[in-house]
């Protein structure tokens, strides 16, 4: 009854440290170190291997190391076997983390003033209170919740968007592509944690732009996917939007010479929003293998129908 372990190798082997502590006697691998293929129960993943159903014919759980399972192909998956998201605590708190940290940045103009550091001359900016600044949520799941929950210490008004309904203290919420205009257009910093699927994909285009104040503000912490770069850039250049953060590229890393890179209204960073934090993960994948075993309701357990 093995776990199998496909992913970052660096974090792999903190994993095999603390399931040697906290399951001894359940075999833990690192790939490509798989041992019998046979007695494959458990495959913990970023990118699964390819022919996956016939690679293990033994497996029960497939967990994906990170909240989000876009970079899967469900239908690889047998259909018997659960899909599991990682909704470890440590993921929360480092999105809640970047977020706040990313908002505010461009509540306060930091991507403007980093472009005036790089030209050597400042230039006097209007200042705005958070009270007349309103911060939009798109995609309302456990993420979207908690980052919503901490930005309210910052008096900004608050909403989100979601697919299905959801009610929020202190948050005014959209559900439904109906509404997502009048969501648009009250938001000043759009946040996007949207799930990638073939719904959501290239939503932050031109028509989406438009729809927000003009000079509205950018923040992707969802998927390169849902980004239409074109579009990004000529908003900026047409000053529809002022600024864009984006922790997320398709691919990723961005190639050398891309124009995101130089461009003096975005800010890079590496997809570094939110990581799995190898200790609570391992009690999160021995917690639910237990409920597994039980057959209990599994946690994060991914809706093949809606892709997340």
């Amino acid at each position: 009854m093995t776990v199998l372990y496909k992913a970052n190798m660096v974090r792999g082997a903190e994993w095999a440290t603390f399931f040697a502590e906290r399951a001894p006697d359940m075999p833990f691998r690192l790939w490509p170190d798989i041992g019998d293929p046979a007695t494959v129960r458990y495959l913990v993943a970023w990118q699964p291997p390819d022919d996956i159903a016939a690679a293990f014919p033994n497996l029960e759980l497939v967990f994906s190391v990170g909240a989000g399972v876009d970079q899967f192909d469900i239908t690889k998956l047998p259909p018997h076997v659960p899909l599991v998201r990682m909704m470890e605590p440590g993921i929360t708190e480092r999105m809640v983390e970047y977020a706040c940290m990313s908002v505010l940045a461009l509540h306060r103009d930091l991507v403007q003033f980093i472009g005036q550091q790089r030209d050597q001359v400042w230039r006097e900016l209007s200042v705005t209170h958070t009270s007349e600044r309103r911060v939009g949520v798109m995609g309302l799941g456990l993420l979207g919740q908690a980052v919503l929950e901490r930005l309210k210490s910052f008096d900004f008004p608050l909403l989100g968007w979601n697919r299905s309904p959801r009610s929020i203290a202190g948050v005014t919420c959209y559900a439904g592509a109906d509404t997502l205009p009048d969501f648009l257009g009250q938001t000043d910093i759009l946040v996007c944690l949207l799930p990638l699927t073939s719904e959501t994909h290239g939503i932050l285009n031109a028509n989406l732009f438009a729809r927000l104040p003009r000079g509205a503000r950018l923040l992707n912490v969802g998927r390169g996917g849902h980004l239409v770069e074109a579009d990004l850039i000529a908003a900026l250049d047409g000053g529809v939007l002022s600024a864009a953060m984006l922790d997320v590229a398709e691919p990723e890393p961005l190639p050398a010479g891309h124009p995101f890179w130089g461009h003096p209204r975005i800010l890079l960073t590496p997809h570094i929003a939110s990581t799995t934090k190898p200790e609570t993960a391992v009690d999160y994948v021995l917690d639910t293998i237990a409920r597994h075993r039980r057959g209990e309701p599994l946690p994060g357990r991914v809706d093949r129908d809606r892709g997340y």
